[in-house]
């Protein structure tokens, strides 16, 4: 109810998740974040196992694709792409979720 700090939801800290752990958020942000995790069990697991999932990739050695394998991937992704541009065309003003 108070007017000086909004109320952080699940999805607001989802949203900002990234920019939270890359210390790229204002400092009043960060607070409400902060306060948000503190009195959120699942937010807290969230933002604590990806915060250690990229302390685990970070330390680990970098191993190119065989360059089929990221041919293959390429083509899955413009292939998924394309099927959404045109599911996107057909759906015309319809609400996306």
């Amino acid at each position: 109810m108070g007017t000086q700090n909004r109320m952080i939801t699940c999805k607001d800290f989802l949203r900002e998740l990234s920019d939270y752990l890359d210390d790229a958020t204002d400092p009043a942000l960060r607070a409400e974040l902060e306060q948000h995790i503190n009195e959120c069990p699942n937010c807290w697991v969230i933002c604590d196992t990806t915060r250690k999932t990229i302390q685990v990739y970070k330390g680990m050695d970098l191993h190119p694709l065989p360059e089929r394998v990221h041919e293959k991937l390429m083509d899955a992704i413009a292939r998924r792409a394309a099927g959404r541009a045109a599911r996107n065309g057909q759906a015309g003003g319809a609400a996306q979720g």
